[in-house]
Order: C-alpha cells, then structure tokens, then sequence
C-alpha cells in the first residue's frame, strides 16, 4: 500500500457535494452487505426451521454491522446539517482519551487489539461532547484497520504549543481500503467541526493520524479565567450535547420501552432495549453502554452485582430506575443512592433531564 494523500482531502478541498454523494453511495453499500448476508440467513432458517448457535451468532453479528453503518449514517447527517452549536469548556486531552479507552476496554480486548498509552496532561477549549465523539470514532477507525495493537499519544508541539492526540497502528497491505471506511469520514467530519488540524500519514504498513488543536491553554493564558477564554460562546450549547451516547433499557413490558422511547427520542442517542437483566448481562458481555435505564420492578441481586460489575471498572457509570408512578426526579446520591430515579408519570419531563446530568459526569 502506497501513501494515502487523499485521507486528508475532504478537510482541505471545497468540494462538498461530490464528497457528500461518495458517503451516501458508501453507506449504502455498508449497509447492503451485512443485511443481504443476514437474509440469506433468514431464508435459510424459514426453509430449514433450524438455526445452530453459530448461525444465531452471525446472523446477530451482521444486523448489528447494518445497524452500526446506520448510527454513523446518523452521525454523518448530523454534521452535514451544519446547524451543530458547540460549548468551548477547558478539558484535560489525557485524561478524556482515558475515560475514552477505559469505556471501550473489554469491547476492544475481545477483537484482540492491544491498546498503549503515552500522554502528559495538556488543557485544551473544546465542546465536551464532541470531543468524547471525536475520541470514540478515532478508536473505531483504528480498531477496524489495526493488526494487533494501536497507540496513542498525547503531547503538545513546540511552536505554535498546540495539544496533539495522536494515533498509530500496523495494518496488513490488503487492509488499506478500510482506511477509507465511515468511521473515516466521521473522524473528518467532527475535526473539521470542532475547526481542529487532521493530518493521516500513511506507508504500506504503518498509519499515523494526529489531530491538533488550536485552542490549547499554555503558561501565555494561565492568568485568564475559563469564563473570559469562553466570551461570546456562553449563550451557545450544543444542540444535542450526548448525541452517539449508548443507552441501554430494560424493560420487559412494550408499553415501558415505548414510553422511554418517545422521552428521549430526540436526544440523538443510540438506544438498545432488552426485556431482562440476564439479557442486560449477556448485552453488557460485549461492551458496556453509556447509561442503563430499567424499571424499578427489575431492581435485585442480580441487577446490582451487573451494576457492581460495571462500576469496578467505570466508578461513575450512570444507572436509571423508572419507579412504577409519580414524578419523582432523584439525582445519584440523593438520600445515599447510588444510581437517578424518575418517576413514570414524569417521563418525559424528567428523563432527559436525568440523562443530561448523569452522563455529563462521565464526560
């Protein structure tokens, strides 16, 4: 594999329609690939009336590849709308692309990817929300392309002192083309939002990307408080600040699912359902969520030793209870609980709210 010049393209070079119309033509065929599989699969079984456990596990794996081409497809359209309003909070680079790597731990491990650290502590002015989305696509882009391990580092450039992250991988010559991938185009996409310097260097078995950002704290602002560095963007909050957030519900009744559906529909949240906490635990194998909402009535041994199991390690991952009735609102902590509890008759008013607030502790 050669040098990859055009990774860098759609962030340098006006040609947004054209661009536009390779996504849209990628995420169709992404798309098409995993669900043409899984209904050969389907047709198989309405013919047979038979499905192994492996033909159930990859029949699992390709909805779920459609499925997570359709949440970038979302991501990208988000982007493209070119409506997003941005907060600028003044945020640890290290300490965010940790909270970023300890998350996506176990889900990384299982696809045998090693993942090495090298950072220092560098402050930069970034919205929240879209720097933990930035992060998160980056691993995604990496994890899809890398042979066995990816590094990242953090540091900061001599002149002008910018923040870096950067990311580097070994990847076999036949993988280039993945290089190219959705996840690509969402990394591109969110740097070029947050105004932020993309540079992807490539040989024919090695791939350096290393983002660069402009609004750094160093010792020549230290004297200025966060809010003056803020000036003029206090008012602004981005529209949909968890959007790409991960929220995993269980609830065993339609009704329940459908009521927490409509609360939170418009907060750009990726939302799983399962119907029982055996079925949350067998979810959670594969990854942890951002958030899990369940109904009181689920609340028991087995429930708390998956909540134990989560917070052993992530310490401030945030769990939901939807008492059966009232409008109760209670934050973590509230009266030494340790996880939010709305109530069902306040659902929508009281939901979004909950997740805001218990999330953005995350972030």
């Amino acid at each position: 594999m050669t040098a990859r010049p055009s990774l860098t393209r759609a962030t340098t070079e006006a040609e947004p329609l054209e661009a536009w119309r390779e996504i849209v033509a990628q995420i169709g065929r992404d798309v098409a690939g995993p669900l043409t599989a899984a209904l050969e699969r389907v047709i198989q079984l309405t013919t047979t009336g038979k499905i192994d456990r492996e033909g159930l596990r990859v029949l699992r794996a390709e909805i779920e590849r459609a499925r997570r081409v359709g949440m970038v497809g979302q991501q990208l359209s988000r982007f493209a709308s070119k409506r997003l309003r941005q907060s600028h909070e003044r945020l640890d680079l290290a300490q965010t692309l940790q909270a970023v790597l300890t998350h996506r731990a176990r889900e990384v491990n299982a696809r045998g990817i090693q993942v090495r650290q090298s950072t220092r502590a560098i402050e930069v002015l970034v919205d929240p929300a879209l720097l933990f989305s930035l992060l998160n696509a980056v691993l995604d882009w990496a994890a899809d392309g890398a042979r066995t391990s990816i590094d990242f580092r953090v540091d900061q450039k001599d002149w002008p002192p910018h923040g870096r992250v950067s990311c580097s991988f070994a990847l076999e010559p036949t993988d280039g083309a993945t290089l190219e991938s959705l996840n690509w185009h969402l990394v591109e996409q969110i740097a070029q939002s947050m105004g932020l310097a993309l540079h992807c260097d490539t040989d024919e078995t090695h791939v350096t990307l290393t983002l660069e950002f402009p609004r750094t704290v160093s010792d020549a602002i230290e004297g200025m408080s966060t809010v003056e560095l803020d000036h003029g963007d206090a008012s602004t909050l981005n529209s949909k600040p968890l959007a790409g957030s991960q929220v995993l519900v269980v609830s065993a009744r339609r009704e329940m699912r459908l009521l927490v559906r409509e609360a939170i529909a418009n907060m750009g949240l990726v939302i799983d359902f399962v119907g029982s906490v055996d079925e949350a635990v067998d979810f959670c194998r594969e990854g942890w969520p951002h958030a899990i909402v369940f109904e009181a009535v689920l609340r028991g041994e087995r429930l708390d030793q998956l909540a134990d199991e989560i917070r052993a390690e992530l310490p401030g991952f945030s769990f939901i209870e939807i008492a059966e009735e009232g409008n109760a609102f209670e934050i973590s902590g509230f009266n030494g609980m340790n996880h939010a509890r709305v109530g069902r008759d306040g659902l929508h008013q009281s939901l979004p709210s909950a997740l805001v607030f218990e999330l953005s502790k995350q972030y």
